[in-house]
């Protein structure tokens, strides 16, 4: 079990989803960012901190697996944890999760994880410092 997980809420807004009515497969990659940057925003620093030091932290790869759909409204709870970091890449894992109407169980939507190389503004892989890569150390399951 992950010793650290955020949970970020997200609404799901009528442009999030497809003639279908559900939400569009993409749009989970920003409810994963949600997840991420307020994890970052409260255990870390944000990426706006980051930036001011030099750094970019861009995706460079994702993953997801889709379990059930989400519709309009819907109100989702994205659990991300910190699943591996070292001093050129970290990586988060992701959960979305529903609770089901009427109960307290929790339905998996969607699971996956992104991976982020550490960078400078000029796009050279780099280091990030050690003092985030402490704060985010804290936080891996890897432990």
């Amino acid at each position: 079990m992950p010793k650290h997980i955020f949970k970020a809420t997200v609404r799901v807004l009528y442009g999030d989803t497809d003639a279908g009515g559900v939400v569009y497969n993409a749009n989970y990659l920003r409810y994963f960012e949600i997840g991420r940057t307020e994890l970052m925003r409260e255990q870390v620093c944000s990426y706006n901190e980051i930036e001011k030091l030099g750094f970019l932290l861009p995706v460079t790869e994702c993953w997801a697996r889709y379990k059930a759909p989400a519709f309009y409204d819907d109100i989702l709870i994205v659990e991300t944890t910190v699943a591996e970091v070292n001093g050129l890449k970290c990586r988060f894992a992701y959960r979305v999760v529903r609770q089901e109407k009427d109960t307290e169980r929790m339905k998996l939507l969607v699971k996956g994880y992104t991976v982020h190389a550490a960078i400078t503004k000029e796009g050279k892989l780099t280091r990030l410092p050690d003092e985030i890569l402490e704060k985010i150390a804290q936080l891996t399951t890897s432990k």
